[in-house]
C-alpha cells in the first residue's frame, strides 16, 4: 500500500502534486470544533485524532459507543448480502461489474448513475477545476467512487462509519496500487466532520444522504467544509413524490429486516428518503438551487410506476442525480 498524503498545516501550490492531494488537510476537533495542531491533539478538550491501519479515527468516543449497534447490524446485513469479497478484482471492477454476481442488479443502477455523472456533471465541475477538484466523499463505503474520481485526477477524502476490510474503508487498499496518488480516509460522522471550513470544492453523497438523521444539520456541516462556489451531489438516495409512500417503504424495509435478520435495523433514526418538499425546504434554508437530473435505468425501471399503479401498490422509489451549487 502506498502512503497517504501527510496531514500537516502547509498547503502547497496546486502544481506540486497534480492529480494527488492539494497538500495538508486542515483539521478540527469533531468534539469541540477547535483547530487541531500538527500533533492532532485538541488543546481544548484533549481529544486525539489517531490513525489506525491507515484510517484516521474521528469519532467522538461517546458517539462511537452510541453508534455501535448500528455499525454491527449494518455490517451483518452487508455481509449476508454478499458485499464482502477477497478478490481485488471485485473492487477494481465496481461499479461496472459485480464479479460475485450477488448484487448485479443494484450495481447496474450504480454504474448507470456513475456514467451519467461522467457525461453530464463532471465536465462542468472539471471545467472550473482544470487541475482537479478537492472532493469529499461522504458515506464512501468501500471507496469505489473515491477510486474512480481519483483516476480522473481529483483529490479525494473519504469518510464513513465503517472501517472493515470487506465493505468499509479498509477495502480501499485494493485501489492504492493502480493510483498514482492515494486518498485519505476518516472514520467520522457526516454531522461532525473533522475538517476546518472551506477546504473542498465538491461534496458527494453516494447512496448515503438518506442515512442522515437530520438533513439540515448534515447539509449545514457539509457546506461549512466547502469553498465557494461549491457543489453538492446526492446520488442514489430514494426519492418519493409522496411522503406517505416513503413512510410505507421504511416500514416494509424494517419488517423485512426483522424477518430475515431478527432485528428491524432502526437503531439509527435515519431520514431514509427524500421528497420534493424536503428538497425545497433545504434549498430555501441554504440558498441552494437544485438540478434534478434523471439518468436512464432501462425500460424495466421506467415501467415500475405503471406496474405499481396497476397492482395498487405504493409508488416505487426514484433515483435521481440531485445537484446543488452554493455561491454563498
Amino acid at each position: 500500500m502506498r502512503g497517504h498524503p501527510a496531514l500537516a498545516t502547509r498547503v502547497p501550490d496546486r502544481d506540486e502534486t497534480p492529480g494527488g492531494a492539494v497538500g495538508a488537510i486542515q483539521l478540527q476537533c469533531p468534539a469541540c470544533q477547535r483547530a487541531l495542531s500538527d500533533s492532532r491533539v485538541c488543546s481544548g478538550c484533549g481529544s486525539h485524532l489517531s490513525e489506525v491501519d491507515g484510517i484516521f479515527r474521528a469519532l467522538v468516543p461517546e458517539r462511537k459507543l452510541a453508534l455501535g449497534q448500528f455499525i454491527r447490524e449494518y455490517e451483518l446485513v452487508r455481509a449476508k448480502e454478499g458485499r464482502f469479497c477477497s478478490s481485488p478484482d471485485y473492487y477494481l471492477e465496481l461499479p461496472f461489474r459485480d464479479v460475485t454476481g450477488s448484487n448485479s442488479w443494484q450495481w447496474g443502477i450504480r454504474a448507470r448513475t456513475y456514467q451519467y455523472l461522467e457525461r453530464h456533471v463532471l465536465p462542468t465541475i472539471e471545467s472550473e477545476h482544470r487541475r482537479g477538484a478537492d472532493v469529499l466523499d461522504v458515506g464512501a463505503g468501500n471507496c469505489w467512487l473515491s477510486y474512480r474520481l481519483a483516476l480522473r485526477g481529483h483529490r479525494l477524502v473519504a469518510i464513513d462509519l465503517l472501517d472493515n476490510d470487506g465493505d468499509g474503508m479498509g477495502a480501499a487498499r485494493h485501489y492504492f496500487g493502480p493510483l498514482q496518488h492515494t486518498f485519505d480516509r476518516f472514520q467520522a460522522e457526516m454531522d461532525r466532520l473533522p475538517f476546518a471550513p472551506g477546504q473542498f470544492d465538491v461534496a458527494i453523497f453516494n447512496a448515503s444522504f438518506h442515512y442522515s438523521v437530520d438533513y439540515e444539520k448534515t447539509l449545514e456541516e457539509t457546506l461549512r467544509c466547502l469553498r465557494r462556489p461549491g457543489h453538492i451531489l446526492i446520488l442514489d438516495s430514494p426519492l418519493y413524490w409522496s411522503e406517505e409512500s416513503g413512510r410505507t417503504m421504511v416500514e416494509e424495509k424494517r419488517a423485512g429486516f426483522q424477518q430475515r435478520y431478527g432485528f428491524r435495523s432502526d437503531s439509527l433514526a435515519s431520514c431514509e428518503f427524500l421528497t420534493p418538499r424536503v428538497l425545497d425546504k433545504l434549498a430555501a434554508r441554504f440558498g441552494l438551487q437544485w438540478k434534478i437530473l434523471k439518468p436512464w435505468y432501462g425500460w424495466a425501471w421506467a415501467l415500475r410506476p405503471a406496474k405499481a399503479w396497476f397492482l395498487r401498490r405504493r409508488e416505487p422509489s426514484k433515483f435521481f442525480v440531485i445537484w446543488g451549487r452554493s455561491e454563498k
